[in-house]
């Protein structure tokens, strides 16, 4: 480094300045350009106006500068984020711990603080790796003296960086968990607009996990009003697609350790899982255990169309839980394939005051949601209806019907078809 420190350079007359030998190659670099793109709230502390004026002569110095700089940003980033979700980070990653505004600011170690600032969901992992780098040429800069000075390749790689990932972008506006009470717990019936959606999309996984549990919580109390419970509902199927992957195994880890532990979910529960995204994650055993006790439901209630008045519900119960696709145990889904086939393909008609020209009696509301359960899951087809008519004694009897014979292949119509 020069033995000039930043202050002679700085108070010296422009004529007395010698330029480094490098700094032509740097100027035609175009890092000046990288330093134009720097916030406004860093051109009024003349951040650029000083480094541009000690780059031509001292380019290591200057580079302490911008990262020194981009450093002192990321601290107010990290208290403009949120202590709380600091804190948080800290204790889930073994970092030291924050008690304060004060600890970040001041007392915090560089290298540290850019770690958590990744594990905050600030930067990721390419932007953390790129300042790491850049912080070890800093110290190489700092340490060596006149062993090692910023050479071309330095100037760049650390302007660059230092600007790209820190100080041209704003400080990130992450969601509270009090601003999304605010808006499940209207008395109407609410939507999350796009700037809701978006800012808990940008959130760091501690607050996406704070927020997601909170509308898991909300959604199954049944202490809270039915809209409340409903807008939480709505939520979480809007924020599914937006929400880290950690942050649904998070919460289905709380959702079996602290709700159900070994016993089988309700039907609210299944529901709320499905919405969120956590019934995958589930284990196996609660969730065969949820599909045993429904089967038990269908064939209590039966498939035949005198039953069609609480069929459509029966069946929608079903459809929010995600149908058959989440049933891993194939004895029981088959089971309920069955079911769902014997209600789509009905009875034979053509009898009675109503059924002189309806040659099939089958559930007006059942068949069709019937038909939709099947066709919704992949891993239905051709093969796996005929083995259930394989299978089934009641069905290959029906089917000897040739209406009856007409509906099946619409079934294999369908999920071929799909």
């Amino acid at each position: 480094m020069s033995s000039r420190n930043e202050y002679e350079i700085e108070i010296m007359p422009s004529q007395e300045l010698q330029h480094n030998p490098n700094y032509e190659i740097i100027e035609e670099s175009g890092v000046k350009n990288y330093l134009q793109r720097i916030r406004p709230a860093w051109h009024a502390k003349q951040l650029v106006q000083r480094t541009m004026r000690i780059l031509p002569v001292d380019p290591s110095s200057a580079c302490q500068r911008i990262f020194n700089a981009s450093i002192h940003d990321l601290r107010e980033k990290v208290i403009m984020a949120g202590t709380d979700i600091a804190q948080q980070a800290a204790r889930s990653y073994n970092l030291p711990a924050i008690s304060s505004d004060e600890d970040v600011l001041e007392r915090y170690d560089t290298g540290k603080l850019i770690t958590l600032a990744y594990r905050m969901g600030m930067l990721t992992r390419p932007e953390y790796r790129r300042i790491t780098r850049v912080y070890d040429i800093r110290k190489d800069l700092e340490h060596e003296d006149d062993e090692y000075e910023a050479g071309v390749e330095d100037v760049v790689y650390i302007f660059k960086t230092c600007v790209d990932v820190i100080l041209a972008n704003d400080p990130i506006s992450i969601i509270k968990l009090t601003e999304i009470k605010s808006i499940v717990e209207s008395p109407d019936p609410v939507t999350l607009d796009h700037a809701v959606i978006e800012d808990f999309g940008q959130a760091p996984e501690p607050r996406q996990t704070e927020i997601y549990q909170f509308l898991i919580s909300t959604a199954l109390n049944s202490s809270h009003p039915d809209i409340v419970r409903q807008n939480c509902y709505n939520a979480l199927g809007t924020l599914r697609a937006y929400t880290n992957r950690n942050t649904i195994l998070t919460a289905s880890r709380h959702f079996v350790d602290n709700r159900l532990e070994r016993r089988t979910p309700l039907l609210a529960e299944m529901r709320v899982a499905n919405v969120s995204g956590i019934l995958p994650y589930l284990r196996s055993a609660h969730v065969n255990s949820f599909y045993e006790q429904f089967l038990q439901r269908l064939k209590d209630t039966g498939y035949h169309w005198e039953n069609h008045i609480v069929h459509g519900e029966l069946l929608r119960d079903l459809k929010e839980i995600g149908g058959l696709v989440n049933c891993k145990d194939e004895l029981i889904k088959g089971k309920i394939m069955t079911w769902l086939i014997k209600c789509y393909i009905g009875e034979p008609g053509g009898y009675g005051p109503y059924g002189r020209g309806r040659r099939v009696f089958y559930s007006n509301s059942g068949a069709p949601l019937s038909l939709e359960l099947l066709v919704e899951d992949p891993t239905i087809n051709k093969e796996e209806i005929e083995k259930v008519r394989t299978k089934s004694q009641v069905i290959r009897q029906k089917i000897a019907d040739q209406y009856i014979m007409a509906r099946f292949q619409e079934i294999i119509t369908a999920v071929e078809s799909r």
